[in-house]
């Protein structure tokens, strides 16, 4: 995907409008919107007022502007992060290059500046695209160079996009171009980008997923230089595809399964604007999915162009039932705006890494689950415990903070919802809901600040069946960003929100019923 264009003058906007359950929990007026402001060209001595929106424990870019996340490789016993990155950002010039950051667990991230940079050819900045490592030196580049296969549109458009190679010979710090002339030419189609190479190690060869409009073209090279056509996967009705993503994972009851997945824009249909997957199977060529219908990595609003990478042990052996997965905390409907320009001179923040892993479902579909990275168990500076809180109507808790994790499994004989009011204000009137209600889960963001001014996409829904009487609720807030993972990351729902930083309380409700919060704890980290 391209990068912004620069900073936009929208302002932020807090809805007024009810919503379903969030309606029933308001305990006083809607937040009145913000007056509208010019974004200035802030940096991080800003913060140091206090008046920071930067988050603690999710990755942030240190300054102007990131999008897409490129899939993180493994080099020398730590994972290299690229992302599309544009250092001018507040000039309001077009283009991005790929930045890198290394980690070894996945929630520290060391900054290395910018790895590809953009405008070295006459092709102009990069798009998305991936890295691989090339083991076999199958390009003639030395074995172990990395090389990236990366969409460009030459000409300063967006109208003709082709897929252009470079290749790095120091561990990835630092890429060369493979001259200027593209890979993979363009066909003739307006939306031809965001390659995602694997190495069909079966077969012998390169596979690229291309993201074409309603299609996802699969294409083979021998040495990365030169792909051939092999067949391809449609799906409409969920807007243009992008960001593909394609792998081989074993479920928990031992079945091997291909995945394929896109970015993809479901709101027209009532669905979200996330990662959109299929299970099936995988030929070297075509791919056939198990069902038609995708399902949806993410069902919150904002947890686009995502990336799942490999899963490795400390020895840099490849956990076959299990990858990782991280994505863009934002949705292009309102990209550009967010404090944290401001407040810190940035915009671009990410997910928490997750742990995906393929599970069988009791009608015998097979399903991706989500959990945080375990990395994060080691940053924990402070731990309350508050075991089981009986709750009738509104219990407010005896504790205050901007970010955090807190978890619960809530139980019940007869109810009709029941959650959490995250980053409260203190009368009360603006907070982040959180739960059940009758038949689904929810994450509500409509009674505090957010970027949606069309006041559409206050709150997400996932399937519930309430006979079950319980619940488990993970859920990670952090300044700009709340993450609820259900019934140990069986659905999951991100949501960009940008709470007061005086809104630090925290509360639980129940409608219709009462309920007990077992083994409630809260714990903060500190990264």
């Amino acid at each position: 995907m391209p990068g912004t264009s620069g900073i936009s003058r929208r302002a932020l906007f807090a809805s007024s409008a009810a919503g379903t359950a969030a309606a029933l929990l308001s305990t006083g007026p809607a937040t009145a919107a913000p007056k509208p402001r010019v974004p200035t060209k802030a940096t991080a001595k800003t913060a140091a007022s206090g008046a920071s929106y930067r988050s603690a424990y999710h990755f942030t870019v240190p300054d102007q502007w990131k999008n897409d996340p490129q899939r993180p490789i493994w080099i020398d016993g730590e994972y290299h992060y690229y992302y599309l990155y544009n250092a001018d950002y507040f000039t309001g010039v077009v283009g991005t290059a790929w930045r890198l950051a290394t980690t070894k667990d996945l929630v520290a991230f060391t900054d290395r500046g910018v790895a590809v940079p953009k405008n070295t050819t006459p092709n102009g900045n990069l798009w998305s695209g991936s890295a691989v490592v090339d083991a076999g030196n199958t390009a003639g580049f030395g074995a172990g160079a990395v090389v990236v296969i990366v969409t460009m549109s030459p000409g300063g458009g967006t109208d003709h996009q082709e897929q252009f190679l470079y290749y790095s010979t120091d561990g990835g710090r630092t890429f060369t171009n493979y001259g200027t002339d593209p890979v993979l030419p363009n066909p003739g189609v307006a939306d031809f980008r965001d390659p995602k190479v694997i190495r069909d190690e079966d077969r012998g060869r390169w596979v690229m997923a291309l993201a074409e409009n309603d299609k996802i073209g699969f294409y083979h090279s021998d040495d990365l230089k030169s792909w051939t056509y092999a067949n391809g996967f449609v799906h409409d009705g969920i807007g243009v595809l992008e960001c593909p993503d394609l792998f081989r994972i074993t479920a928990d009851d031992g079945t091997v399964k291909w995945v394929l997945g896109a970015s993809a824009n479901g709101k027209s249909s009532g669905l979200p604007n996330t990662y959109a997957y299929w299970t099936g199977s995988f030929d070297g060529s075509a791919f056939t999915a198990d069902t038609s219908a995708p399902q949806w990595l993410d069902h919150g609003w904002d947890w686009y162009a995502a990336v799942t990478f490999e899963k490795r042990d400390a020895s840099g052996a490849v956990d076959q039932g299990a990858r990782y997965a991280i994505g863009w905390v934002n949705d292009w409907d309102y990209a550009n705006t967010t404090p944290t320009i401001d407040c810190d001179g940035f915009n671009g923040t990410d997910s928490v890494v997750r742990e995906v892993t393929l599970k069988k479902a009791s009608d015998g579909t097979y399903y991706l689950a989500s959990q945080p990275v375990a990395g994060l168990d080691s940053y924990v500076s402070r731990t309350v415990n508050l075991g089981d809180v009986a709750v009738d109507g509104t219990k407010l808790l005896d504790y205050t903070g901007i970010s955090y994790e807190v978890t619960t499994e809530i139980t019940w004989t007869q109810l009709t919802g029941a959650g959490l009011q995250l980053r409260r204000s203190p009368d009360g009137g603006r907070h982040i809901d959180a739960g059940v209600y009758d038949n689904y889960a929810f994450l509500n963001r409509r009674n505090t600040v957010n970027a949606d001014t069309s006041g559409k996409w206050q709150e997400s829904h996932t399937p519930f069946d309430p006979s079950t009487g319980t619940v488990k609720l993970r859920i990670l807030v952090d300044r700009t960003s709340v993450e609820m993972f259900v019934d140990d990351g069986r659905h999951v729902h991100t949501s960009q929100v940008f709470p007061y930083l005086l809104d630090t309380r925290l509360a639980l409700f129940t409608i219709g019923g009462s309920a007990v919060f077992r083994n409630t704890v809260i714990r903060e980290f500190s990264v």
